[in-house]
């Protein structure tokens, strides 16, 4: 029974890795491995395990989402992650956006790893986060800090590239701005928290901010004090 439970799985991840493929979702080979890769199901609540390959997101808990696996690969794509990089991810969820930034930047094979930072303001989904990637071995890879995101990790700045995963009311906080790499990129989407949002990618260049719209979005609000209030 176990087996076969496995095999289904990695028969709806591929069938799901192939359906972003075919609408042009996803094109960078390093992402579709590490979509091929990361087990989603782990990372959802027991009784969401069936829909985990689903486009679709699903609720964690504590009013949060994991994401679509199609916002994932977007914006995996958009942040251009390399092997060795550091990477700082504000909104831990379920862990599995960072698994796959992990999968980028400190694959097995990589001689020299990155590592991702990732901040969660919500206590329970820290643990969860932590439970999650722990179990998929990592654990290792990812640093899961509890606190706001907002205010980045300057312990640990500069980063190469900051992903954010709840809507901002302005393009950057400034604490972000001010840990991102000169050449880095910044993903986050940005607008109201009612969910009219539009996604943006944006880089630092010479001190300043070059943005780039890439489509429309509903996220959660980004809650903390360069965000929105609870």
């Amino acid at each position: 029974m176990v087996s076969i439970v496995k095999m289904n799985f990695e028969e709806k991840r591929k069938q799901l890795v192939e359906s972003l493929k075919e609408r042009g979702i996803l094109t960078k080979e390093e992402v579709i491995k590490a979509m091929s890769i990361v087990p989603r199901h782990k990372f959802v609540p027991k009784e969401a395990e069936s829909s985990a390959y689903i486009d679709s997101p699903l609720s964690i808990g504590l009013g949060q989402t994991i994401s679509a696996p199609h916002m994932n690969a977007m914006m995996c794509e958009c942040l251009e992650l390399s092997e060795g990089e550091k990477v700082l991810e504000i909104g831990t969820g379920s862990g599995y956006h960072a698994a796959l930034c992990a999968e980028l930047v400190a694959p097995e094979s990589s001689e020299n790893p990155g590592h991702v930072f990732t901040i969660e303001r919500h206590e329970g989904l820290v643990k969860r986060a932590k439970e999650g990637l722990k179990k998929t071995g990592y654990d290792k890879k990812v640093t899961v800090i509890h606190g706001d995101g907002t205010l980045g990790f300057p312990k640990e700045a500069p980063y190469d590239k900051i992903l954010v995963t709840a809507a901002s009311p302005t393009k950057i906080p400034t604490p972000l701005k001010d840990q991102l790499k000169e050449g880095g990129i910044i993903c986050i989407p940005v607008g109201s928290k009612s969910f009219s949002q539009n996604l943006y990618t944006i880089k630092k260049l010479k001190g300043n901010f070059d943005s780039k719209k890439i489509t429309g979005v509903r996220f959660v609000p980004l809650i903390g004090e360069y965000g929105f209030e609870s």
